[in-house]
């Protein structure tokens, strides 16, 4: 019995020993895994109820699967070094683009309902929303382009072609059926952008010129509007429902999530929410509202504490990071992490407009999982570089552990 205990210790520090790059983070996505099983759990009820199986112990496995993958992506993509992703970001441009345009001529239904931003994978019968990996690989390709031009005059033509062509490009195939993570994806690139230098009065040019793009958009679908059913018209609901205050018919979503925050005060406790029975996102977008009336304040407060923390350790990578590029990499990526995340607990406390974004790692859902863990092992694999950076420094300053190698 002491040699098996004895073995299986070593086995898991040979294991950890794998593990590179910030332990804090590692930390923060594990807590976020664990606890997400809870209420995604307890949500699986009402999924069970609704899609006529009777069995909740499914959607359980389903979702344990989802983060086993996703911590194999992230793991694997924490062990290549991050220089990789400078030339990856550049063969997945071209690749996204057709995937997109692909997901949009596919016009996918799931359930019965519109859902144009999914695409069907042959085979393995599973659906894959590819606007999520568009706004991993555009992050990484901005992150690159402008780490290229740093301490170089910028001039703005010489930037439309390599830089804004192609993020324009993608944005404009993913707005037609996701507004909100077009607007997330290109608040986010204007922001890389500002943090990397890029001039303001150039910015300002893009800026207006999204949202210039943006009413063209709006008024040739409500020109045309059998081209987009349904999309543009919901957009507009939403806003206005949010911005007059009043009650609808439209807010059945939010007056339960609000329900259910109430009943936060006295939280039910583990598995025992209400209102899972009549949100229909219960699980995903708005299972934070789930988390509350179960958990009450101390739940949502100790998610909060989480992404916050995450946030802190992105900027600290970033800041330790050598290069230019591995500096924006981080933000590029990680800022959207925690920017979703705050968007999903102010959707489900009303203040913010409905947007269908989920709560990352906590939500289900196999694609959001998937290019979270994505962007976290880009994170660590910086992170890895700068630790294998300081382990060479410190075996260079001290001649004993010099002289215990070549021993």
């Amino acid at each position: 019995m002491p040699a098996f205990a004895g073995m299986t210790k070593r086995k898991m520090q040979n294991i950890f020993k794998q593990i590179k790059g910030d332990k804090a983070i590692w930390a923060i996505v594990t807590l976020l895994a664990i606890f997400s099983f809870l209420p995604v759990y307890s949500a699986a009820s009402n999924l069970a109820y609704h899609g006529g199986n009777s069995s909740t112990f499914s959607f359980f496995i389903k979702h344990f699967m989802h983060l086993f993958l996703g911590f194999a992506i992230m793991f694997g993509v924490h062990k290549l070094p991050y220089k990789y992703f400078r030339g990856l970001s550049m063969v997945m441009i071209p690749i996204v683009f057709v995937l997109l345009l692909v997901t949009m001529l596919q016009g996918t239904t799931i359930d019965g309902a519109n859902a144009s931003r999914w695409i069907q994978i042959p085979i393995v019968g599973m659906s894959f929303q590819t606007s999520t990996l568009a706004s991993v690989v555009l992050m990484v390709y901005v992150a690159r382009y402008l780490s290229k031009i740093k301490d170089k005059e910028v001039r703005f033509k010489e930037t439309i072609l390599p830089l804004w062509a192609p993020v324009f490009l993608i944005l404009i195939l993913i707005l037609p059926a996701n507004f909100s993570t077009t607007a997330i994806i290109f608040t986010m690139i204007m922001m890389l952008a500002f943090i990397g230098g890029y001039p303001i009065k150039y910015l300002a040019v893009m800026i207006f010129s999204g949202l210039l793009g943006l009413t063209i958009f709006i008024l040739v679908a409500k020109a045309f509007p059998e081209a987009m059913p349904n999309r543009v018209d919901t957009w507009m609901s939403r806003i206005e429902n949010f911005s007059n205050g009043e009650d609808t018919g439209a807010d059945y979503q939010i007056e339960k999530a609000k329900i259910a925050i109430a009943t936060g005060i006295s939280p039910l406790g583990p598995g025992k929410s209400v209102q899972k029975n009549f949100l229909p996102q219960s699980s995903s977008d708005f299972i934070f509202a789930i988390i509350i009336e179960e958990y009450g304040l101390y739940g949502g407060i100790f998610l909060l504490v989480l992404y916050m923390w995450l946030l802190f350790r992105i900027v600290i990578v970033s800041h330790k990071s050598d290069t230019i590029f591995g500096k924006l990499l981080v933000l590029g990526v990680g800022l959207p992490i925690v920017f979703q995340a705050l968007i999903n607990m102010a959707v489900a406390v009303e203040l913010f407009p409905v947007t269908g974004q989920t709560l990352p790692l906590i939500s289900s859902g196999g694609t959001s999982i998937w290019m979270t863990c994505l962007a976290i092992g880009i994170i660590l694999s910086v992170s890895a570089k700068r630790e294998e950076l300081k382990e060479k420094e410190d075996a260079e300053d001290n001649p004993l552990s010099i002289l215990s190698e070549a021993i």
